[in-house]
């Protein structure tokens, strides 16, 4: 089943430029899932509506990945989330492609 897996940093680092620790994704992960055929799609996400958000940079990533469930999603992510960062959020939950 697929799962979305949705990150935000912390207010604050935000504020402080501080994010760029957040912004980071296990590409080598990310290219297994794909290798696998297991991923959707992965990216980070802008913190001001911009494909290029320069200076105010990212605020987190969205990943969508096919996993067993949700327990392994929520394994696979506790395993990837950057070291040393702090999230204030992160989500995964099932998702149910239409189209």
């Amino acid at each position: 089943m697929l799962y979305v897996i949705y990150t935000e940093c912390v207010t604050e680092l935000l504020e402080q430029g501080l994010s760029t620790c957040c912004n980071k994704i296990d590409m080598a992960r990310l290219q297994l899932l794909q290798n696998q055929g297991r991923l959707l799609t992965a990216g980070l996400t802008p913190a001001v509506d911009s494909c290029d958000p320069s200076i105010a940079g990212f605020h987190g990533y969205t990943i969508i990945a096919e996993f067993d469930d949700l327990e392994t999603a929520q394994a696979w992510v506790e395993h990837n989330v950057a070291t040393g960062c702090i999230y204030a959020t992160v989500i995964v939950k099932p998702y149910k492609k239409i189209f």
